[in-house]
């Protein structure tokens, strides 16, 4: 059956399209996790918290940054989030469950308190933030009431965040959720090789990638990785010699595995600052490095751990 769009929204699809085909920025999304708002960190640049999420904010405005990803249970990160958004609002808000181990009615009620603070009537997803609640005694009607959520209009999408070790492929079969957030870097290709990402996005799940710096481990300089992590040091520099033989840096190699992935419909980056967020936004502008992607998976289990056996400083 043909589908039939208004004369007066033609220029509106087109120009959707050649934004993703164009500018691989519109398929980035931002994370607030590391805005520093409910764990105020040092600033090197004596700036203030608030201050930087106002420029970070407009920055991915302007560069045509699609999504942004909120934080579990940061209430003033959302309040400030919500007094700092440009208005009309340019990005789809992705907001966080809180845990479910209150029932399904706290859950809404988070879920509505989310929205309130962030000064929207309405957001483009809900995740539950850690897969394992949708097993636990509260999982199926704390996933019950996200459909309902979504029935009712306050969320587009009801979606999942899962680890590599969470079977993301049977937890999509069983739940079928809108979205699937998991984890994927040039360095960790594990749910790539086992074919879990192009197995969820073939049945029509939205998939995004987070961790796609595996907690900046790329960017640690060889004296600078913790001894937990000696024994990945080794293919950890040949990663590196082959990303400087490709005349390309660790930024740009892992923005352009990320964006170039077929499977995600969108990739999720953490920033703490204005000057990283640019960097990001260049970068992801600029033409893929030509590299051998294969070549850099890691196999080391301590390092792919997102559990934090190690911190990259």
């Amino acid at each position: 059956m043909a589908v039939i769009i208004p004369q007066d929204s033609w220029w509106d699809v087109r120009r959707v399209a050649m934004n993703v085909v164009s500018d691989p920025r519109a398929k980035l999304g931002l994370s607030a996790a590391q805005f520093g708002l409910d764990y105020p960190v040092a600033n090197p640049r004596g700036r203030s918290a608030q201050v930087e999420v106002g420029d970070m904010l407009q920055i991915a405005a302007r560069a045509g940054v699609r999504l942004l990803d909120t934080v579990l249970g940061a209430g003033r990160t959302e309040r400030v989030i919500g007094e700092l958004l440009p208005r009309p609002c340019p990005f789809r808000i992705i907001v966080k469950t809180a845990r479910c181990d209150r029932g399904p009615d706290f859950i809404e009620a988070e879920a509505r308190a989310s929205l309130a603070r962030l000064g929207m009537k309405r957001a483009h997803a809900i995740l539950v933030e850690q897969s394992g609640d949708l097993f636990s005694p509260h999982g199926q009607a704390m996933w019950d009431r996200l459909k309902s959520l979504r029935d009712q209009g306050l969320f587009d999408r009801v979606g999942v965040s899962v680890y590599a070790s969470d079977d993301p492929v049977g937890v999509a079969r069983r739940f079928r959720p809108d979205i699937v957030q998991a984890p994927a870097s040039l360095l960790d290709q594990r749910l790539i090789i086992n074919g879990a990402l192009a197995e969820m996005a073939g049945m029509g799940i939205e998939v995004h990638l987070r961790s796609i710096f595996l907690q900046g481990l790329l960017f640690l300089p060889p004296d600078r990785i913790p001894v937990a992590l000696q024994s990945a040091s080794r293919g950890l520099s040949r990663v590196r010699r082959m990303i400087a033989e490709g005349r390309s840096d660790p930024l740009q190699a892992a923005l352009g595995f990320a964006l170039a992935r077929p499977e995600a419909s969108a990739v999720i980056v953490g920033v703490t600052n204005a000057a990283e967020l640019q960097a990001v936004t260049a970068a992801a502008a600029s033409p893929p490095p030509d590299l051998d992607w294969n070549d850099m998976a890691l196999e080391d289990p301590t390092a792919l751990d997102p559990g934090g056996a190690w911190v990259a400083a």
